[in-house]
């Protein structure tokens, strides 16, 4: 075949294309539906009826728990073994990322679990020296 055997096929193929593209075009609007270039969704389509095909249990089992305790757990006994620990030094003992530490340690000071004496957490219960918190802010 030469080229222009090729390209005569080409451009015959894309006016179907075209054709079948305005046809498209109108039976979506004769459905009510709007044309954006994309629904704006990702993922699975959402199904006509709005249930799925597998069936929902009734009341949804809470989130598996961490073998040992929790995170929070974990950090509240860092600072009851080791009054005025820093995050950094939290993080490096769970194994965990500081970013992560500062998380939970700021739900640990809204519940009142710690304090935070300078740069130092402390367990809640027992207050912080003047020695240990300017040892905490060095």
């Amino acid at each position: 075949m030469n080229t222009d055997v090729i390209r005569k096929l080409v451009e015959e193929r894309l006016e179907e294309l075209d054709k079948e593209r305005a046809d498209l075009k109108q039976a979506l609007a004769e459905l009510g539906g709007r044309h954006n270039g994309g629904s704006g969704r990702r993922g699975r389509p959402k199904s006509d009826s709005g249930s799925s095909s597998k069936p929902v249990p009734s009341s949804r089992p809470g989130r598996r728990r961490r073998k040992g305790g929790t995170r929070s757990e974990h950090a509240e006994q860092a600072v009851a073994d080791n009054p005025g620990i820093k995050a950094s030094e939290i993080a490096e003992q769970l194994k965990i990322k500081p970013n992560y530490v500062y998380r939970v340690m700021g739900d640990l000071l809204k519940e009142g679990r710690v304090t935070k004496k300078g740069m130092g957490y402390f367990p809640a219960e027992a207050k912080a020296s003047p020695a240990e918190t300017e040892t905490a802010a060095a």
